[in-house]
Formats: C-alpha cells, structure tokens, sequence
C-alpha cells in the first residue's frame, strides 16, 4: 500500500488545480521539465497524442491540395520587420540570435515566433502570374515566443508546437471560402477525437493576430474557470501581401495582390484536453487519442501464472487484430492492486482484469476509466465488448465537457451581474459597444477579464447598450478570464 500512496495524486482537482495539473503531467509520466525556464519535455505517451493530431489534420488537409514543407526558424530582422502591425504585435515576444561563437551577426536573428515573415519572401519568388496561384502550404514546427511571467507545461509555454497553414489565393472570395474549411476540420478533430466543444467566433481587433484582418478562434473553458484559446484562423487580406510584394498578374495582364490566410492548432490542446477530463484520481483521457487504449492486468499466482498468462495473450491477440492499441502487464514485481491504482492514474481507458477464478466462470473484469465502473464481460464477448465501451467513454466524455462549457456560460443583462458572474468564474455572453477604450477599462477594472470572440450569429443590436459603458452596443461578444 505504500507505493500504491506514492504514485498518486496528493491534492483534488477542485481544491488546487495548478498543483493538481502539475501532479497529473508528473505522476502519469507525459512531461517533464528542463533547465530552460518556459521548455518542457514531451515525453511518449503525450507526444502520441500531439503525433495523432498531427496525422488527423494531415489526411484533412491533403485533400484539400495542401502539402507540407519546411522553412528556418531563423528569420532576419529585415524580414521581421516588414509589416508593422506584425512586428509590434510580436517584438516582446521574440528571441533573438545575435552571435555566432564569439562573433557579433551582421544581423539579428529572430527565432521564429511564427513563420510569415520567413515563408513570405519566398512565396513573392514564386508568384508571377494568376497561373501561379493558389499556393497551399502547411508545415508542423516549433515556435519561440518568450514574454511572460508564469510558464504552464502544456498550456503556456515559452516553445510549443503547432501547425502552421500559409495559403495565398487570386481573389478574397477564395480565401474567405478557406475559413469554414479550416475550422470546420479543427472543430471535428476538438470534437470527436479530444471530446472538447469550443465557443466559436471572431476575435475582438486589440485580440486578432497581429497582421490579420480578422481572427477567428475556438475558445474552450477549464476546470479553473479560466478560458483558453485554441485553434484559429485568421485571414490577412493583403496586408502581408502588400508587405512582402506577393504580387502576380491577373488574365488581363493586370498586377495584383494575393490575398492570405494563416491557420493552426497547438500543443496547448493536450494540456487542454488532459485538463477538461482528468479527475482525482489521476489522467483521463478520450481513447481515440490516448497512447494506449486497453490494459490487462493479469492477477498471478504460482500455481496458474502460465493457465493465466496465456489466457491474456489470446484476448491481447484478438484486440490487436481489431487495431486497437493494447499492453499487457505481467510484471512479476508488482501487486495486481498496485498495477490497478497505477493505470488509473496513467488514464488507459479500460483496464481488464483477469484472474484464474475468471477463467474458471469464462469471464473477466473491465474497468472503464472515466467512470471506474467495473463489469463482468463473458471471455468470448470481450472483443465485441470493447470497441463498444471505447466508442460509449468517447461520447460521454464529449457530452460531460459539452454541460460544463454550457453550465459555465452565462448570459448578462446588466453590468451588476458581468461582475458577479466573472468574479464566479464563468464565461459572460453580452452586448458591448466594441470600443477600444472600453475594452481596456474591462480588463483593468477586473483584474484581467477579456473579450474572448464574438459568435458568428449576431442578435439584433437595436435598443441595445454595451454592458459595462452604456454606449450603443455593436456587437454579442463573449468575455471571460484566460489563460
């Protein structure tokens, strides 16, 4: 029982959150930490889960006729610097290479922040004419962004990793058909493979991306009442176009700027997903994207270790065959208990025990991990048995992320009740007059609330007053604390 206490969690999820993540990413073996503050360690079974995003987007986007490449992560500072709303949005974020050994560069460095500035000056080398277009690239990579004070494994980090979309079309029409292409994929991919629902909508423009004309995001609620932005898309018009000379000639012999798009999804969502549906009692994650899917435990004794053992590599047989990702346990050096409380904590969707008494009744025992509920399944119904509990945990956990988002959003019909409801952790849905000015003073006035996005289905404003100033609103925006 003593090492039983060790592996697990020390504190609840509802008490100290912080401490308890921390735990969750420690004890169920997904990170670790480095001497570089903000720089984590993905280690196995996490950086399965972000390979199986990565292979999810890719058979989305292929089809589309986007292909992936690579650029450097180094970026000259001439570069860097060409479109003013990008860099100013960026410069306290980005390192800098500034010497080579003991030689000062000729020119900084950055270290890529996000990769326009990089991947743009090229795609003004291949742009010449409209027969030249579309350009549809994307490559997986990793990203620098320095400036903060508090880094969180997974969730905010000085390095992450994520996909980067870079696409330039002919005409606006086409690149604004691109935004539900893209968010409709990261939208199925946060539903059905991480069982996380978002709010959806565009970004406020002190929130866009720098550069952009308009962002649209995916934000999600935590378990700590604080919201966080995923997936997003963000269309460029021809801003950076007009920066970086991306220019061609139309059909009439005409020269024209491309018009942009840029997209990704991010490592924060493991954090994410690790965050939304773990529990007390260690990791749960959604079995579609969990590095193993099934475990079993074999209880050993001397006498029956070999009638046991072979009887737990003939269902391992049968679950393999059916592509589903299985361990079988039969370390001699731990108890069937101790095995038991460690798989929880490590969040293996289903475990199955199997005992020589099992054997004797032709059953065996599978525990599912969301609910601990244990069920005695006949020896030749267990691989008809498991697909079917899989597929049922992966809808519930969706379902039980799907009434926390909803419990925890909250609309508002006066200023009174945007105070109590942030200050009770819960996303606020109201009128607002979309004012700069007025978007400062929230975030100042409470401690850090902010404009999250506006939904794409906008009610009637007439009549209406923002919440917090009193003006005409302009807009249904959604605010909350984030991360």
């Amino acid at each position: 029982m003593s090492k039983e206490n060790k592996i697990g969690l020390t504190v609840k999820k509802s008490n100290d959150f912080s401490e308890w993540f921390t735990q969750i990413l420690q004890k169920a073996d997904l990170t670790d930490y480095t001497e570089v503050s903000g720089c984590i360690v993905f280690k196995p079974r996490i950086w399965a889960v972000w390979e199986k995003i990565r292979d999810e987007v890719d058979t989305r986007i292929k089809p589309l006729g986007i292909k992936n490449v690579y650029f450097p992560m180094f970026i000259p500072e001439k570069f860097l610097t060409k479109e003013a709303d990008h860099v100013k949005g960026f410069a306290p974020e980005v390192a800098w290479v500034t010497h080579a050994g003991n030689t000062k560069l000729s020119e900084r460095l950055a270290v890529r922040p996000t990769s326009e500035a990089i991947m743009y000056p090229s795609f003004s080398n291949w742009t010449r004419s409209w027969r030249d277009l579309p350009i549809k690239l994307n490559q997986w990579s990793n990203v620098v962004r320095w400036e903060f004070k508090h880094a969180t494994p997974l969730l905010r980090t000085r390095e992450f990793l994520f996909n980067e979309g870079h696409t330039v079309f002919a005409t606006e029409e086409e690149a604004l058909a691109e935004q539900k292409q893209i968010i409709d994929m990261y939208t199925d991919i946060c539903e059905n493979y991480l069982a996380i629902p978002a709010h959806i909508g565009n970004k406020s423009e002190k929130e866009k991306f720098a550069g952009a004309v308009f962002t649209t995001s995916m934000e999600f609620y935590m378990p700590n009442g604080r919201s966080i932005q995923g997936p997003d898309f963000h269309h460029n018009g021809q801003n950076f176009a007009k920066a970086y000379e991306i220019k061609y000639l139309d059909q009439t012999e005409k020269e024209q700027y491309a018009w942009q798009n840029t997209w990704a999804i991010s490592s924060r969502m493991l954090g994410v997903a690790v965050a939304v549906h773990s529990d007390d009692n260690g990791l749960v994650l959604p079995p579609k994207i969990a590095s193993e899917q099934i475990v079993i435990v074999p209880i050993l004794f001397d006498d029956t270790k070999k009638k046991v053992l072979a009887k737990a590599e003939e269902i391992k047989k049968k679950l393999d065959k059916q592509k589903l990702k299985v361990i079988l346990d039969d370390r001699n050096e731990y108890s069937a208990g101790w095995k038991f409380n460690e798989w929880e904590l490590k969040g293996v969707p289903i475990r199955i025990e199997l005992g020589p008494k099992d054997i004797e009744n032709g059953t065996a025992i599978l525990v599912r991990r969301d609910t601990l509920k244990k069920e005695s399944v006949k020896l030749e119904d267990i691989h008809k048995q498991v697909p079917k509990m899989l597929d049922d945990m992966q809808k519930s956990l969706f379902k039980k992320a799907k009434k926390m988002l909803e419990d925890n959003t909250l609309e508002v019909k006066n200023r009174k009740e945007f105070l109590e409801a942030v200050d009770n952790k819960k996303i606020v849905q109201a009128y607002w007059c979309a004012e700069r000015k007025c978007e400062d003073l929230i975030k100042d006035e409470t401690n850090g609330v902010k404009t999250l996005n506006s939904p794409f289905k906008q009610p009637s404003m007439k009549g209406k007053k923002c919440i917090y100033c009193g003006k005409d609103a302009k807009m249904y925006f959604l605010f909350g604390r984030s991360y």
